[in-house]
């Protein structure tokens, strides 16, 4: 039961007659006001039991399957008045406000035997399952004294996938390829290790890469005369790209109003778009003290799905991660030489020391990467010094820069190469070093 703003003024109707009665006596004031009391819950009573019953009314949804985090969407619910009188009411949809649902309640004037949508568009700002369980209906009486509001089940989710905003970077990166690829005029002679096919020798070509037998062969031909003949490259093809992203307490850091974990999601993306291209196999392993996502031996041509749909409802988990199980997942993943990409905050001795005494396990048989985001702000801190407070923070965030400047290079001792950038910078920066990384032939 619901009881609506006509009530409150029925009873300061009330005053009325007992301003007029007063001077009558007190006995006449007293039985006035019970009597009109009386008549406000009688006019309730009667409106409640001639209010159509919310019961009737039969709820469905008509939502999308998937929607990218921070892109709208319609979602509708279909109500259906199951029985013959006409309803006035109010609907509320219980969205959670993670979902970014608008509106959420509607006006509900619907015939008996007839069916509304009414639509909502929904704009989520978090990843993951956004779910709305109930809805709640309040249907009023004739009198529009009182309604009778139940809150009726219409189960719905929708997923949110990660927005993949660093896609924005692909373009240029996969111009990139194709220049080291050699399938470009602005190089025409790419760098790598596989073999690709001979060529005469032009000025600024690599000498050590002439070819001496195939100019002593090209020599003999009649009338071939002398010209010296060089090997081409291409980048290798069909290499192992191991992603292994940290889901553990530190993900759950924001940084420039992001989660690590949302960041470290949009580099794994970008390198797998570019990778593929590449002809390179990614497999991706989201891990803190177990396998939390795992996307293995995908096709080409839906890895990229399989990763969102793998990354969607994963959230950081508030202990440490166990960098010890790491090597052995990689193992199961592939035994051959691959490029292991890390992401994973790289921060002080204390909190690094699990991740450095696992390093050597995995860079004696693999190249490997970490890439860390690093948080601007503590930058910032460091130059904005105008009274003793920031002083304190300025030294307190120098100190944090050279204890993660140490664990870096503690890495890269035991054979690591380190990517640490802002959460905007750090994805193309990783796809960069991939692609340095194709050009010397490292993979």
């Amino acid at each position: 039961m619901a009881l609506t703003g006509r009530v409150p003024l029925l009873l300061l109707l009330g005053i009325v007659p007992e301003v007029l009665l007063g001077a009558a006596g007190v006995g006449w004031a007293v039985g006035t006001l019970i009597a009109w009391l009386l008549l406000v819950v009688l006019l309730i009573v009667i409106d409640l039991a001639v209010a159509p019953s919310p019961r009737r009314l039969r709820l469905e949804r008509e939502l999308p399957q998937a929607v990218r985090l921070g892109e709208p969407v319609e979602a509708s619910l279909l109500v259906t008045n199951l029985g013959d009188r006409r309803m006035h009411g109010l609907l509320r949809d219980a969205w959670q406000p993670s979902a970014g649902a608008a509106p959420t309640r509607w006006r509900l004037d619907l015939p008996g035997g007839e069916r509304r949508a009414f639509r909502a568009t929904l704009t989520p700002v978090r990843r993951g399952e956004r779910q709305a369980e109930h809805v709640t209906v309040r249907s009023l009486g004739p009198l529009g004294v009182a309604a009778r509001q139940v809150v009726l089940t219409a189960p719905g989710a929708i997923r949110v996938l990660p927005p993949f905003r660093s896609r924005r970077h692909l373009p240029s990166r996969l111009a990139r390829l194709r220049e080291l690829d050699g399938r470009t005029l602005l190089q025409v002679r790419g760098q790598g290790t596989e073999f690709d096919s001979l060529r005469e020798y032009v000025r600024g070509d690599d000498v050590r890469s002439i070819d001496w037998r195939a100019t002593a062969r090209n020599a003999a031909l009649p009338g071939a005369g002398q010209r010296l003949m060089v090997r081409t490259w291409r980048p290798e093809r069909d290499r192992r790209v191991v992603i292994v992203v940290d889901s553990g307490r530190t993900a759950a850091a924001r940084i420039a109003d992001e989660p690590r974990l949302d960041t470290a999601f949009e580099s794994a993306l970008l390198l797998t778009a570019l990778a593929t291209r590449a002809g390179d196999r990614v497999d991706l392993i989201v891990w803190d003290r177990r396998v939390r996502g795992r996307v293995h031996d995908a096709p080409p041509a839906d890895v990229l799905h399989r990763m969102v749909d793998a990354m969607a409802p994963i959230e950081p988990e508030l202990l440490e991660t166990d960098w010890a199980g790491v090597p052995a997942q990689v193992r199961a993943l592939t035994s051959q030489r691959a490029l292991v990409v890390l992401l994973t905050p790289l921060e002080g001795a204390g909190s690094a020391r699990s991740l450095l005494g696992m390093l050597p396990q995995l860079s004696t048989k693999h190249t490997v990467v970490i890439a860390s985001v690093t948080d601007p702000a503590v930058q910032t801190m460091t130059t904005e010094r105008p009274d003793l407070q920031s002083a304190y923070l300025a030294a307190a965030a120098e100190r944090s820069l050279l204890e993660a400047g140490r664990s870096a290079a503690a890495a890269g001792r035991l054979g690591a190469q380190v990517v640490a950038a802002a959460p905007e910078d750090l994805p193309p920066a990783l796809a960069d070093r991939y692609l340095a990384l194709k050009a010397a032939g490292r993979l």
